[in-house]
């Protein structure tokens, strides 16, 4: 195995499990990039932010919005 990839791993291994998970995510993310699917979320993105400046949609709080699924999973 290479060497930087051993240090690499060593170093991995030493990260709490969350950062563990956070990094594995990151990765295995990074595997599957696809050029035109992130350019359809930065659009997304784009439009939704441009939706919410103009005032056409409404935010809702996030404890909201957690409070209504547990009542739904309820």
């Amino acid at each position: 195995m290479c060497s930087i990839i051993e240090d690499l791993e060593s170093a991995a291994m030493q990260l709490s499990r969350a950062e563990r998970a956070r990094l594995a995510e990151r990765l295995i993310a990074s595997l599957d990039e696809d050029v035109e699917i992130e350019q359809a979320w930065a659009e997304e993105v784009h439009r939704r932010v441009k939706e919410l400046q103009s005032g056409a949609v409404q935010s809702i709080p996030g404890e909201q919005v957690f409070a209504e699924l547990k009542d739904l999973f309820r």
